[in-house]
């Protein structure tokens, strides 16, 4: 038996989310999906989930990695589960040790295929290498981003409402307040992306990196460089040292393209790379280069998607 953990953002359950059910029907029919404080999560019917547990619980409103592996380690007690499978997110790549740990089960993450074989594929060294890795009887398993594509598979779900019980050890950190610094799309939830490097010049050049993004509807990200000399925050910095990216479009402004930011953004389906120097190492990775002054092509890129029909 499979259980999906599920995460629910803005009245919507994630992209990822959405792909991690398509894997999980791949393998199995026998699927279970965890919800938490989701008022009606009876949208998973249509993805092919047919039962739903349910957690409502206020404890659980704010992430707390320790709480979250005592309520999953409960379920899968409980229902008798042999594997979870759960989507990318900076909380996820935190918690899923943790819970490979308490469950006595094997962690893979970052996988990047359906299995073959009894084996599963995920990227190794900078994303220079493969590995095909044999799935365990007992598993814990995160999943890359746009491995496979989300699909419709209307089923008839039933909803069971579960209570858990915690410590106050599952507790440690204590909550006070959440201040919400923006309402644009966050990296994690967007489809597209658009980031900005050390081509920008200064920070005060930012605001065409941002004007793209809104005429796309997309996100703002940046190189590890770009938020160490405090251009920008650490939250926006993507690459292996920083989030990992699995978006369908990726815009690169002003990007030389350094090994560990290729390896993190790699999986994202299209790349687009606008540099002015045409040795920069990120052209080799590109599905689509622009050699040029981005500070001439840009804001006439921008220009042009704005005034195109909605």
């Amino acid at each position: 038996m499979i259980l999906v953990y599920t995460e629910y953002h803005n009245g919507q359950f994630t992209k990822k989310t959405l792909e991690t059910i398509s894997y999980a029907r791949a393998l199995s029919k026998d699927i279970i999906a965890l919800t938490i404080n989701v008022e009606d999560p009876i949208i998973l019917q249509q993805y092919g989930v047919s039962r739903i547990i349910r957690v409502t619980n206020q404890e659980l409103s704010v992430f707390q990695a320790r709480a979250y592996v005592d309520l999953i380690r409960q379920i899968v007690q409980k229902k008798q589960v042999s594997t979870i499978l759960l989507p990318s997110s900076a909380n996820i790549r935190y918690m899923s040790p943790m819970l490979a740990i308490k469950l006595g089960a094997s962690y893979l993450s970052n996988v990047s295929s359906l299995p073959k074989e009894g084996k599963v594929q995920k990227v190794i060294f900078s994303s220079k290498a493969i590995a095909w890795i044999p799935i365990a009887s007992k598993q814990v398993m995160t999943l890359s981003g746009n491995i496979v594509e989300v699909t419709e598979a209307p089923v008839q779900a039933t909803i069971e409402d579960f209570s858990v019980e915690f410590s106050k050890e599952d507790f440690p950190i204590k909550h006070l307040e959440t201040q919400k610094f923006t309402n644009k799309i966050s990296i994690d939830d967007a489809s597209i992306v658009v980031s900005g490097g050390r081509g920008m010049q200064t920070p005060e050049n930012w605001h065409i990196v941002e004007d793209l993004a809104d005429a796309l509807g997309a996100a703002t990200a940046c190189t590890k460089p770009v938020s160490d000399m405090g251009w920008r925050p650490h939250s926006e910095h993507i690459g292996q040292t920083g989030k990992p990216l699995a978006c369908d479009l990726y815009i690169a402004l002003g990007v030389s393209g350094a090994i560990q930011h290729i390896a993190g953004v790699s999986a994202s389906k299209v790349k687009v790379v606008i540099n002015s120097d045409p040795e920069a190492p990120f052209f080799k990775e590109a599905d689509y280069g622009i050699v040029g002054n981005l500070f001439d092509i840009v804001p006439k890129l921008t220009e042009k998607i704005k005034n195109l029909p909605k």
